[in-house]
């Protein structure tokens, strides 16, 4: 049994075979560990492809409606850009993010 497998190890036809497999897996330019990673980069890349696919039709919808309806038009001018028109006052109310409780905040202030 060993016989026969030390006569294939030393077989100059298998050994050039190994060789060259070796040669192809480790050392090519297209080598495994190379393919791997480019397949992973090109699931990732298939992945955000889809998504700003999906964030291009939803914009595009959004815009169509926008385009399509003066009211919705009036409502994103007023929200997004504080838009207003001539004889009108705009007043912006925000909240303001506090951590201190309100008897600790006067504590402070002492």
């Amino acid at each position: 049994m060993w016989k026969k497998i030390l006569k294939v190890i030393k077989n100059k036809y298998f050994i050039v075979s190994v060789a060259f497999l070796v040669w192809l897996v480790f050392f090519d330019q297209n080598n495994i560990i190379s393919q791997f990673r480019l397949s992973r980069k090109l699931r990732e890349l298939q992945q955000q492809k889809e998504y700003y696919e999906l964030e291009i039709r939803n914009h595009e919808n959004a815009t169509h409606e926008l385009m399509s309806d003066t009211g919705k038009l009036e409502k994103f001018a007023r929200e997004k850009y504080l838009m207003k028109k001539d004889n009108e006052d705009l007043y912006i109310i925000g909240e303001e993010a506090t951590d201190t409780l309100p008897g600790q905040l006067q504590d402070t202030l002492k």
